[in-house]
């Protein structure tokens, strides 16, 4: 379930470093190459997903969720400037980006919810996203939930993707636990975060972070990732081998929710 490192294309956390012959810049957290970030101290974001036993989540509300929590914790007041997460929040982005995603229920969840972070909540989904923790100083209470065990369904057909909103493209070729899958949609919607202004960030945020986490057709998949957008590139180290994970498309239609655009469009 754990999604350790990835790399991108399309996507830099950073200054515009350098880029590579292949179009990445060379100080992204996204390489599959040995850089700078990874003499840094490596941490992780945790989130965990409530799945009780007799009422578990949808798998793609599980996805959505899970993207949408990345969104909030970037861009909380609290992981911002001189915010009391700040600084973790820095340092897990200056080395690679890590994320992981284990399963509470019961008491567990009552005592993940008992610590620093923020919930939120998609239709039947509840997601607790924490403060990034060294790769080796988790909180003893997250510490003891499970990886493993996050197989989801869907009680129906998820509807088709939200054409006004971005859609973090999942590879139709891949089997992946529901865990493994939010971890991968966390990275899509972290890409695209970056790849947006201060004003379209906001704009995003304020609407809610609408978004839709969908599998592509064989033939869109092959399309999606020819078109230079960003892309996630799984490094391996849990479930599948190395490769494409998910494609980030529609990012750029955020902008449209922004108040002056609104006005425009109307005029």
């Amino acid at each position: 379930m754990s999604s350790d490192q990835t790399t991108a294309s399309g996507a830099d956390a950073g200054d515009a470093p350098q880029d590579s012959p292949d179009g990445t810049p060379q100080d992204s957290p996204f390489r599959d190459e040995r850089t700078a970030r990874d003499e840094a101290p490596q941490y992780v974001l945790p989130l965990v997903v409530r799945i009780e036993r007799n009422e578990p989540p949808g798998r793609t509300d599980a996805l959505e969720t899970a993207a949408r929590a990345v969104l909030v914790m970037l861009s909380d007041e609290r992981s911002l400037g001189d915010g009391e997460w700040a600084q973790a929040m820095r340092d897990w982005q200056d080395a690679r980006i890590r994320k992981v995603v284990r399963r509470a229920r019961g008491a567990e969840w009552r005592r993940a919810e008992a610590l620093p972070g923020i919930t939120v909540t998609g239709k039947s989904a509840e997601v607790r996203v924490f403060p990034p923790v060294p790769l080796d100083g988790w909180p003893k209470d997250l510490a003891r939930l499970q990886v493993s065990g996050t197989d989801l369904d869907d009680p129906e057909p998820p509807a088709d993707a939200d054409p006004a909103a971005p859609v973090l493209w999942m590879n139709p070729d891949l089997d992946m636990s529901a865990g493994k899958s939010m971890a991968q949609a966390g990275h899509g919607a972290q890409l695209a975060w970056w790849e947006l202004s201060d004003e379209d960030r906001t704009a995003w945020r304020e609407a809610g972070f609408p978004l839709t986490v969908r599998t592509a057709a064989p033939a869109r998949w092959a399309e999606l990732t020819t078109s230079g957008l960003p892309l996630v590139r799984d490094a391996g180290f849990t479930e599948i081998a190395p490769g494409t994970t998910v494609a980030v498309e529609g990012y750029d239609r955020v902008g449209a929710l922004r108040p002056d655009h609104v006005r425009r469009s109307a005029d």
